[in-house]
Parts: C-alpha cells; structure tokens; sequence
C-alpha cells in the first residue's frame, strides 16, 4: 500500500511520534488529510536538542520512525498566535519561516524504524505495516 511520508528535522519528528508535538509548522499549505509517516531527517537542530533537553545521539535519522494524523491546517498570519502555540508547535520564537501548522493528532511511535532517504513535502512510501513491529 502506497502511504504518504513527510520528513522533520530530529528532534522535532522525535517529539511528533511520542505526542509531545501536536503541530508541524510549515511555509507551505497541504490540502492532505488523513494518516501520514513520519520520517526523521538526517539533518538534527541541535539548538532545539538544546533548548528542549533532548540528547543528540539518542535520536533515530533517516528513517521513518512513526505515523500520525493531519486533521486541519492553521494559518498564522499574526505572531502572536504563532507564540500562543508556542508549546503545540516546540518552535523557537522565529515567526517569518513559518506561517502553517499542520494539527496533527494520533501520533504512534513505531517499534521498528525504516531507513529510506527523506523529500521535501509529502512524498509517496510504500507501505507494510508488517515491517514496522515486533515479529
């Protein structure tokens, strides 16, 4: 089955799969919904490890690590609604790169990750939800 895929920088997938992180920002807009992998770039902020007490080397990159729900878009137009999200979205207090939340719910971690190169926006993975738990 063909699913659809969008890469995050570590720690921020990290923090999207254990529930921690309920909004994905982007410069973008989607009219995707429904069900989503998430992958873990190669790439790691390690400022936002930093800032968020999260331990670089302990984090899985290049791989898809977990799935998630997108079920509406928010448009931030005015920083003061961008920092009101501040704790949904694990951002710094950066507001111009951003202007897109993508609300995500149900995120699931899996037991097993994925190694496959990531791309921008949502891209096609196929998909066996076999290979990603304990046999």
């Amino acid at each position: 089955m063909i699913k659809k895929c969008l890469s995050l920088k570590q720690p921020y997938a990290e923090l999207l799969v254990s529930g921690r992180k309920t909004i994905e920002l982007r410069s973008w807009n989607t009219k995707f919904r429904g069900e989503f992998l998430v992958h873990s770039s190669k790439k790691i902020d390690k400022d936002a490890c930093k800032r968020i007490k999260i331990d670089p080397d302990s984090l899985t990159t290049g791989s898809i690590i977990g799935k998630a729900i997108l079920y509406d878009v928010k448009h931030y137009n005015k920083r003061y609604l961008f920092l009101k999200d501040k704790r949904k979205h694990m951002a710094g207090t950066k507001f111009s790169d951003h202007k897109y939340g993508f609300l995500v719910k149900n995120a699931k971690k899996f037991h097993r990750s994925l190694p496959i190169s990531g791309k921008l926006g949502f891209f096609n993975v196929e998909y066996d939800e076999k290979q990603y738990h304990k046999s």
